[in-house]
């Protein structure tokens, strides 16, 4: 139930930024809220899990055609450079907010209401969301748009490729490395991905062309986002167990727990653009794949001394995330042509969907093969916590050298620019 959606939404996210360059970004938006407010409304009626199945995967599609979309739309509203870091800015804010705040908001609902209401509770914000999207975003004009045929071959071999590589992470877990469901994704994930080259090189009007890729920001900047959401995503689905099992919390305390990366979120803004101001973006980028992995390393270590070190962690991995993924997210958009800026936010999007799906898969294959291949539900004996610190100090070891070197590598290759500029050249 929850890969159908993150399954569809990973795979499409390339396919719908190239829609939205071609068809409009705005058009493709209002396509995408109108489609996900009317699907969330048929949660009521869902009485299967087979349904359910369905309409999460229905409901990563209309995702898919929205996330890339609205990030495109901050380069096209604003001209000034400095506001257009400043609108991003606020844009991660907002989601990483509601990333960390989904647990708590849902798990306190279920505990009044049927879970159909986390999802009919979509349509009325879908609603308001279109209506902004509509009243105050002037229509796409033609000439910021491309005039290439949509490549409907590139766009179902990407897809695929996405799609399975991310299935072959989640059934890895689920299923062994060496199953037959983890072996066959991750061999059609890499015939997928070689024809998808193939014929990328080959047509006329690709849908991604190969040659972006030339630009070290355009590299350093995907590859930087994948460190980010490997750490975001390993120390979230870490801690979920570490608060509400080994600790023993609730539901509601344990996503209280969270509150230091929302606070962080919004207080780290003006650090992370002073630091890019005075240091640039390579110099800055690195700083936060520093902090990065060093909160990772402290994680390592603090596991076991209590949620004061966890919370002090916590705050340091969430400046490094707020500086590596608004300066990277910048710097891609900035460094493709002018109508191909959906694409390059569903790079970057891809990007952070392959990470999460790497941290998850990371922490989970480290967990089962240290602690237990199946965590009990209710109150964890004291021998089972004390494995779990264990599997916990080792992953979070493993994964402080894994994002520090993808961060680090991606930080390296981008300009000492010091504004959110950052037209690399072609050869860069």
């Amino acid at each position: 139930m929850t890969g159908a959606y993150s399954l569809t939404f990973g795979g499409l996210l390339l396919t719908a930024g190239s829609a939205a360059d071609r068809l409009g970004r705005r058009r493709v938006l209002l396509v995408g809220l109108s489609a996900f407010g009317l699907i969330s409304l048929l949660a009521a009626l869902v009485t299967t899990a087979g349904e359910l199945i369905a309409l999460r995967a229905a409901l990563g599609v209309a995702a898919a055609m929205m996330a890339p979309i609205t990030n495109s739309l901050v380069f096209r509203l604003f001209d000034d450079e400095a506001l257009r870091m400043r609108a991003m800015t606020v844009m991660i804010v907002v989601g990483m907010s509601g990333f960390v705040l989904g647990p708590l908001l849902g798990g306190t609902a279920l505990a009044h209401v049927g879970w159909e209401w986390l999802l009919v509770v979509n349509a009325p914000i879908a609603l308001v969301a279109w209506l902004g999207v509509r009243f105050g975003v002037a229509a796409d004009r033609r000439e910021d748009l491309t005039d290439d045929r949509l490549d409907l071959p590139g766009a179902v071999l990407s897809t695929a490729t996405i799609g399975l590589a991310c299935y072959t992470l989640t059934s890895g877990i689920e299923h062994g490395w060496l199953s037959l469901a983890t072996t066959g994704s991750a061999l059609g994930a890499v015939l997928a991905l070689v024809a998808f080259v193939r014929h990328e090189r080959r047509t006329a009007q690709p849908m991604l062309d190969l040659d972006v890729f030339r630009s070290g920001t355009v590299r350093g900047a995907a590859l930087a986002q994948v460190g980010t959401s490997i750490a975001m995503a390993a120390v979230m689905f870490s801690l979920v167990l570490h608060f509400q099992y080994a600790y023993g919390w609730s539901p509601v305390r344990a996503g209280l727990a969270n509150l230091p990366i929302i606070l962080t979120m919004l207080a780290a803004s003006p650090v992370s653009e002073q630091l890019a101001k005075r240091l640039g973006h390579r110099t800055a980028c690195l700083v936060g794949a520093g902090l990065l992995a060093a909160s990772l390393a402290g994680l390592a270590v603090g596991v076991d001394h209590g949620y004061p070190a966890i919370a002090a962690c916590m705050v340091v991995m969430t400046v490094g995330l707020r500086t590596v993924m608004t300066i990277c997210a910048v710097a891609l958009v900035s460094a493709a042509p002018e109508n191909r800026t959906s694409l390059a936010t569903s790079l970057n999007d891809t990007a952070q969907e392959v990470g999460t799906s790497v941290g998850t898969a990371v922490v989970g294959t480290l967990i089962a093969a240290l602690v237990t291949a199946s965590l009990p539900a209710g109150t964890w004996s004291s021998e089972l916590v004390t494995s779990f610190f264990h599997g916990e100090r080792v992953a979070f070891t493993a994964l402080a050298v894994v994002v520090g070197v993808v961060a680090g590598l991606g930080a390296m290759t981008l300009t000492d620019s010091r504004s959110t500029d950052e037209h690399a050249p072609a050869d860069a």
